[in-house]
């Protein structure tokens, strides 16, 4: 699947358990880990279009933990008004400014795993192009069953949205 985004395209693609999605930006791979990588940064763009993330915890090296919350500030879609979805992250490998790699689940405000949801782990690749870095993330579920459910409650749209505020967030 291809999704046209401001002249630029992210490319996605199903291979069994995983979606593996690119797109590439008009920014040197240092400042893209960077956005990736730093509290303060992530808490400006991360998720959809009219949401906002808090960092509740954030450690940024191999075991520790990311746990945060966004919440849905825009009135105009309705019945997320307001709503919260809280996700803990745990760092698996790290190599800056190049890859690192975590496992993402959906939790609680206290950090307890909601294991009716599966869990996701995401290897992030920052590789030099042309004017810019290519953003490769390879996301893992335990079955094709799991991302089918995953891509069902919007997985793909939700992306889209999040890069295009990373892009409006870069170009500031």
């Amino acid at each position: 699947m291809l999704l046209k985004i401001g002249g630029r395209k992210m490319k996605t693609q199903v291979k069994g358990n995983q979606l593996i999605i690119e797109r590439t930006l008009l920014v040197s791979q240092e400042r893209l880990f960077q956005a990736f990588t730093t509290s303060e940064e992530l808490e400006n763009w991360w998720g959809p279009e009219g949401w906002q993330t808090k960092n509740k915890r954030f450690e940024f090296e191999p075991g520790g933990h990311w746990h945060y919350c966004m919440k849905c500030e825009d009135q105009a879609q309705g019945d997320f008004y307001g709503m919260e979805s809280w996700g803990l992250g745990q760092f698996k490998e790290i190599h800056a400014p190049e890859k690192f790699s975590y496992q993402d689940m959906f939790s609680d405000e206290e950090g307890n795993v909601n294991t009716d949801l599966p869990a996701m782990e995401i290897e992030v690749e920052f590789i030099p192009a042309d004017g810019g870095t290519k953003y490769v993330a390879t996301t893992t579920l335990d079955s094709a069953e799991a991302l089918e459910k995953m891509l069902e409650m919007g997985m793909v749209e939700g992306f889209n949205s999040q890069m295009n505020r990373l892009e409006q967030y870069l170009a500031k």
